[in-house]
């Protein structure tokens, strides 16, 4: 049974009632970010009940000692950390000296939690009655700026109901804080000042090991039926701790509220001896705002991204709800400002994966960030493997390749390869072709084919080289063979000839000595360059090609399908439709031995190979492909219903389509996965994305021109969607009767529908077909 407290809304998450049990899952899916910081919504008063404390920094980061029963050589020194950093949003309240704790209180009513995704706030609104048999009314709201990204806001309001009373706020920076996820309980964080200034307070920290040196701060101005007051707080500070606090004495009815700003300075941006004087810099334009001026800069920035990002569907409020819901979180985690910065797994919202880069954000994420923003941002994101090219070769070095082969990290915060599980670390290698599928998809969508020489060649060269180096000849078939992989599909470990990771192999190798051609023709002095910089000969161009050439691919005479892998008919097959659903999900229900012997499929692994190089393969290839892997996918990993929703659209199956695309959209929302209390799948959110524009819409590149095969779900009257094609922006209207395109800008665009070439005209509402 999956999780359904959240209301239906188009623009907003609800929660209504107070449920100590839902108080970890609430947390995830009402976390708040701005790229640049994010936090789980924790609440700002006490919370005695069970809770996952988290506020992040991004880029911040411990290198965590790695923690293994046995040794093996090639292991990263370290598992790199996301850390919980110190806690700014803390408002302690007190009435009559009892401290509000919702966990303790007589009765909750009226509770209410709305996470607005239109406009990019949270509020929280609940009457209490404490042990007191005071009743207060408590209304709260705060959000993360977009655009003075390193400030934060909260407005927190108590009225008295019952009785006149004395109520006390206590606002504090809490630097004495955890990870929920830490393999030695080391301690991260070296607290090196706390200090404060009139109604300012200042926290300098800096991490352990890695040296990022931080401040925290906040400031503080209390209310009294919305006017401003001037109360002389007192002051508690401790070696890693300060709290104001501010009491009032309040006759029934009467509003007392504190309005708070804090968040975090790093030492990326500014020289670590100054992050007070930038802190205070940074709190003069937000006092100056005000809160109400901030909240209105916040509206206008979310409604921006909006006028780019949003997909509108009528007739489904559950479906708009869960693709505004994967969109908001996505731009709430990523902006494209900062190169140095990259997409986690969790993002902002749990310690899973360490915060770290995944191949999630090559595979899933570019499409997405290249279509709704400009192609500057997606230009950030292959760059910053380029400017890790060097520890790629260096982790392929550990490993035993050789000149210059670069295997790029599973897991990543700086390049340096950081994920110790051998059956991933050694053997998911597959991530590297999704390095290069990136370069690829980056060219062939936005025309600029002008990183390729000036950085992207490099890592192709680095790639194919690893490719090489890695296959083995097999004298027995003849041909070249990858013996000890994992496949996307983590379900299967250690298993010879994965098919998606043979065919990533050729395409890279491929695709490299393509590109090298390409620029030795037409960009000859970074030809130069790059050979003279990586001494690529002749001789070793062939031995990649000879590689290619003979690469072996397993395959079923019998089901005329390509073979997941050597084994995989060994196995009992015994479809998903016919597994008990009390042993599901089966990642949290069976050993580790059991799932390895079955033929069960984590996620779309040679569907996955299908959706990358689609066109190397027919429709019928694709059906008989899809009907053999699907019936054994249990689809336990987030990166899996988008892919084969994608697949089931281009078959024409919308029913399935659609049912993919709903667990999509709605996999935290509903907890499919029985895990939302550890954060949200950020990454897949992407993929959410492109199984309405590239499954339903069937957008694809084809000629260099933008291709469409519009369908539509029948639980939809309509959908719409916008795409930054080339600096020119289309919007696509579809519904049951028709599809309509509409362009800005002054020059008209020719794509394709339905493989008819359509030429759209700007500022007109084209209807294309009936």
């Amino acid at each position: 049974m999956n999780q359904d407290y959240i209301k239906p809304d188009n623009w907003s998450i609800i929660e209504e009632g107070f449920d100590t049990s839902r108080v970890k899952s609430s947390e995830s899916l009402f976390s708040i970010g701005n790229g640049a910081m994010g936090q789980r919504a924790n609440f700002e008063e006490t919370y005695s009940g069970p809770t996952f404390q988290g506020s992040y920094i991004a880029g911040v980061y411990y290198p965590d000692k790695t923690r293994v029963g046995w040794w093996k050589n090639g292991y990263p020194e370290y598992f790199a950390k996301v850390l919980n950093a110190p806690n700014w949003i803390g408002i302690n309240v007190s009435i009559n000296n009892e401290t509000l704790d919702l966990f303790t209180c007589k009765a909750v009513k009226d509770f209410r939690r709305e996470l607005n995704m239109k406009e990019g706030w949270l509020s929280r609104s609940f009457k209490a009655t404490l042990q007191n048999n005071i009743e207060i009314q408590v209304k709260a709201k705060r959000f993360l700026c977009l655009e003075l990204d390193e400030v934060g806001a909260i407005h927190y309001e108590v009225t008295p109901i019952n009785s006149d009373a004395s109520i006390t706020f206590k606002p504090y920076l809490d630097a004495g804080i955890t990870n929920e996820d830490t393999n030695w309980d080391d301690k991260f964080w070296d607290v090196l000042k706390v200090s404060n200034e009139g109604n300012q307070a200042f926290i300098e920290a800096k991490t352990m090991k890695t040296e990022f040196h931080t401040c925290t701060f906040m400031q503080s101005q209390v209310f009294v039926n919305g006017n401003a007051i001037n109360i002389s707080p007192d002051i508690l500070k401790k070696d890693n701790f300060i709290a104001y606090s501010y009491s009032k004495n309040l006759k029934a009815g009467e509003r007392f509220a504190i309005e708070k700003f804090g968040g975090y300075i790093v030492d990326r941006n500014y020289d670590k001896t100054k992050l007070v004087e930038a802190s205070k810099s940074v709190l003069g334009k937000a006092e100056t705002l005000g809160f109400s001026g901030l909240l209105k800069m916040q509206v206008q920035a979310w409604a921006n991204i909006w006028d780019m990002a949003d997909i509108t569907i009528h007739g489904d409020v559950k479906a708009q709800q869960g693709i505004r819901f994967n969109i908001f979180q996505l731009n709430q985690t990523y902006l494209g400002k900062d190169s140095r910065l990259n997409i986690g797994p969790k993002g902002f919202t749990g310690e899973k994966y360490g915060g770290s880069t995944y191949w999630d954000t090559e595979a899933y994420c570019i499409p997405f960030y290249m279509a709704t923003k400009n192609q500057n941002v997606a230009r950030s994101l292959l760059e910053y493997r380029y400017n890790h090219l060097e520890r790629a070769i260096e982790n392929a070095n550990k490993l035993g390749f050789t000149n210059g082969a670069a295997l790029y990290p599973m897991v990543t915060m700086n390049g340096e390869e950081c994920h110790n599980e051998w059956e991933i670390t050694f053997e998911e290698i597959h991530r590297n072709g999704a390095i290069a599928f990136a370069i690829y998809n980056y060219y062939r969508y936005t025309n600029d084919y002008s990183y390729i020489p000036e950085k992207g060649l490099e890592v192709l060269i680095g790639i194919a080289r690893f490719w090489q180096q890695r296959a083995t000849f097999s004298t027995d078939k003849n041909k070249y063979v990858i013996l000890g992989v994992t496949g996307p599909n983590e379900y299967e470990n250690n298993v010879n000839n994965n098919w998606y990771t043979n065919y990533l192999a050729k395409w890279c190798i491929k695709y490299a000595i393509e590109n090298i051609k390409k620029v030795e023709a037409e960009y000859y002095t970074d030809f130069i360059r790059i050979m003279t910089k990586t001494s690529l000969s002749e001789s070793e161009l062939n031995s990649w090609k000879e590689v290619a050439d003979n690469m072996y691919f397993p395959y079923s005479e019998k089901h005329d399908v390509y073979l997941q892998q050597d084994g995989f008919l060994d196995k009992e097959l015994v479809t998903v439709a016919d597994l008990d659903q009390a042993q599901r999900p089966i990642n949290q229900k069976w050993s580790w031995d059991r799932i390895l012997r079955s033929p069960y499929i984590k996620q779309a692994d040679v569907l996955q190979g299908f959706y990358f190089f689609e066109d190397d393969f027919s429709k019928e290839q694709l059906e008989k492909h899809f009907d053999f892997y699907e019936p054994f996918t249990v689809h336990e990993s987030s990166l899996s219903p988008c892919v084969h929703s994608i697949q089931a659209a281009k078959l024409d199956r919308m029913e399935q389509a659609y049912t993919f695309y709903l667990r999509t959209s709605r996999l935290d929302l509903d907890d499919y996965n029985k895990e939302v209390h550890e954060g949200l799948h950020i990454t897949s959110m992407a993929g959410t994305w492109m199984s309405i524009v590239e499954g339903f819409g069937g957008m694809r590149i084809k000629n260099s021109m933008l291709s469409f095969t519009p369908k539509i779900p029948k639980q939809w009257e309509g959908y719409s969607f916008k795409i930054n094609f080339r600096n020119q922006i289309l919007k696509v209207n579809v519904s049951h009767d028709e599809t309509k395109f509409e362009l800005e800008g002054n020059e008209s665009m020719e794509l394709l529908v339905d493989d008819n070439l359509q030429v759209i005209e700007p500022n007109n509402i084209e209807n294309v077909s009936g």
